[in-house]
């Protein structure tokens, strides 16, 4: 045996478990070891964080987690395998197609092709699509993970021209580089891959779209067809089913008909018009994070929606962001000014604004701060990726001793505010990856970071994944993951640990040794944005909101002319302690009132006959569940009261 090679190598398990195997053991035959069953379902492995194919030999000691599509980055995998899949279906159908990048999304996959000369494909056209993915998953080839250099790979796209993969080993020179073939199919990729193409067998494409090649109207337009896929046809039967209650439940038409927001072309894409009902539920939702964050000892700030282009240099936001802000405004040779694409900066400038004593540490500044992103009007979706929106913006200021205790009461607030809207959340812990071009900061305090932020997890019991290349530019994150009621997954609220600001804008405080030191900031924001965060809800609740945050809350509908006077009286009385009550005095019969009424899902429907008047009731309905009886306006208060509570439950 050849002195000093490692035979062994040990491997640890998520449940705390070990196990000594030999070095060189693929990810297949460990997940064998384990369990056939295991293996049968296995996509990929986790190994320190990082996606595995199966097929891959592991020759160090290791963290190893394996991956079914029952977990988050197994879908990734699995729906990264099948973009693939469709590519190898479209050059089969399409001879002479050229692809350029074909990734998984948050559901699913799309891949940006060149077509052919002549031909042009529409969504007629995705049934004999997915027929050919359909037959070529059936021939169960495996997936092949091929190293070459990037001379080969260059050479390689030369010989079968195709100018997007030249362009994208451009910012590869020099490094090795991937490529992986199943059956004839031969793609520059760096993986992570399934097994074989057999697993990929209920396929759906979705839809077909536009997309400039990299974003950039001044590049060539490409057909992006959109695609997903599931081991099980039960699955794809249920997303199917999912797909027609989510159209069901679309913001953008629930938007409209319950007239919360307005975008229009003449305001500008992706600028959102907040209406008179939209704003309440905007304004209940502040008040509500308000209450909550002065309860814990924010103070609340206010910063312009402009500023300095020398700021976000310093920041880093400009050039790390430059290609999603809107152009910079020039005022003269010596001033330059951008729309805010950060609150963060300005912060940072009422912390430097006088000097600091760790007495005054943590420092908790909140804002819902307007930013603007120049968003592709290709990827603008209703309220949910939009060009101007608010973020429920804090940053706190803390000594290195505070930094855990702050970070566990963060992630306490961001976990109240999603248990009070009955969504579950998944966490991730967002770390950063070893390409140094993409963070700012020194490598020793990102390590610190990350190691602190992984103990707090750990400390509070958190059950996470960790996300190798999710961190923002300058500081490694919590991002927490909800799933709405159709069990989609958003990534919302964010806590993020930040060392490289401080340094970038000289924060110092003065410790109790007399000598300045360099504050700690965590950056957090549990909604993420209002607009965001809002057409998310609207989905979940499919726009019938909980009594305390619906628009309105109320409504009077006398059955004739003869009860209007005590109709208005009521709102009145309804009105003067706090709740949103609208009257309904039009000459339409009563039918076509409670119609209108259960169509705008108003929670309540307070009816005025002859009778109530006179006994002094009134007949009560409920959204969607009809008749409730008679209450006496006493009663009809104290049921109110219980259910204008955050996080009441209507039941």
């Amino acid at each position: 045996m050849e002195v000093g090679v490692v035979e062994s190598i040990r491997l640890r398990f998520p449940d705390g478990s070990e196990r000594e195997v030999q070095r060189g053991i693929t990810g297949l035959e460990l997940v064998r070891s384990l369990s056939e069953d295991l293996a049968q379902r296995a996509v990929g492995l986790l190994v320190n964080g990082v996606p595995y194919d199966l097929s891959r030999p592991l020759t160090e000691d290791a963290e190893v987690r394996v991956l079914t599509y029952d977990d988050p980055e197994g879908q990734q995998i699995f729906w990264h395998s099948s973009a693939h899949l469709m590519a190898e279906a479209l050059e089969a159908l399409y001879p002479g197609i050229k692809f350029a990048i074909g990734p998984p999304i948050e559901q699913g996959f799309y891949y940006d092709v060149e077509l052919p000369e002549g031909v042009k494909l529409s969504s007629e056209d995705l049934p004999r699509i997915e027929e050919k993915m359909r037959e070529l998953a059936q021939r169960d080839v495996p997936f092949e993970r091929i190293e070459v250099s990037w001379e080969e790979a260059v050479e390689h796209y030369r010989r079968h021209w195709n100018p997007y993969k030249l362009e994208i080993l451009e910012g590869l020179r020099g490094q090795p580089v991937t490529f992986y073939r199943q059956g004839n199919f031969l793609d520059l990729c760096k993986g992570t891959h399934v097994p074989s193409t057999g697993m990929l067998r209920y396929p759906k494409l979705l839809s077909i779209a536009g997309a400039y090649w990299r974003g950039d109207s001044r590049n060539t337009m490409l057909t992006r067809i959109y695609g997903i896929c599931f081991p099980r046809k039960e699955q794809l039967e249920e997303f199917l089913h999912l797909r027609e209650e989510a159209e069901r439940r679309d913001h953008r038409k629930l938007g409209r008909e319950l007239e919360i927001f307005l975008l229009t072309p003449a305001v500008g894409p992706g600028l959102p018009i907040w209406l008179p009902n939209g704003t309440v539920l905007r304004r209940t939702l502040e008040a509500f994070l308000r209450r909550e964050q002065l309860r814990r000892g924010y103070q609340e700030v206010i910063t312009p929606h402009i500023g300095n282009l020398e700021l976000y240099k310093t920041s880093g936001h400009y050039p790390y962001y430059a290609d999603s802000q809107f152009p910079p405004m020039h005022l003269d040779e010596h001033e330059s000014y951008l729309l805010k694409p950060m609150n963060c900066p300005h912060h940072h400038q009422i912390y430097a604004s006088k000097p600091r004593s760790y007495r005054e540490l943590p420092l908790r500044l909140a804002e819902f701060g307007t930013v603007y992103r120049y968003e592709q009007s290709g990827e603008l979706n209703g309220l949910v990726r939009v060009r101007g929106f608010t973020q429920d913006d804090a940053h706190i200021y803390c000594t290195p001793e505070q930094l855990k205790e702050e970070i566990k009461a963060v992630v306490d607030l961001t976990q109240y505010v999603f248990r009070i809207f009955g969504m579950p959340v998944d966490i991730r812990l967002s770390f950063r990856d070893d390409n140094e071009a993409k963070y700012g900061g020194d490598i020793a305090l990102w390590e610190r970071a990350q190691r602190e932020i992984r103990e707090v997890a750990d400390e509070l019991g958190l059950q996470y994944t960790i996300g190798i290349g999710e961190a923002a530019f300058y500081g490694p994150k919590i991002d927490f993951i909800v799933r709405d009621a159709l069990g989609r997954r958003w990534q919302l609220g964010t806590v993020q640990v930040d060392y490289v600001m401080p340094e970038r804008f000289g924060l110092e405080y003065i410790g109790p040794d007399g000598q300045a030191h360099r504050p700690v900031i965590i950056h957090r924001a549990p909604f993420g944005s209002l607009e965001r965060f809002i057409g998310i809800l609207i989905e979940h609740y499919a726009g019938n909101f909980p009594f305390w945050l619906a628009p309105v809350q109320a409504i009077v509908l006398p059955i004739t002319d003869a009860q209007h006077g005590a109709a208005v009286e009521l709102a009145h009385q309804l009105q003067e302690q706090g709740y949103r009550v609208e009257v309904d005095t039009r000459s339409e019969r009563l039918q076509r009132k409670i119609a209108e009424a259960e169509h705008r899902k108003i929670p309540f429907l307070l009816i005025l006959g002859r009778r109530e008047v006179e006994s002094g009731t009134i007949a009560v309905r409920r959204h969607g569940r009809g008749d409730q009886g008679s209450m006496s306006l006493e009663e009809l208060l104290r049921r109110f009261g219980q259910l204008n509570q955050p996080g009441a439950s209507d039941e």
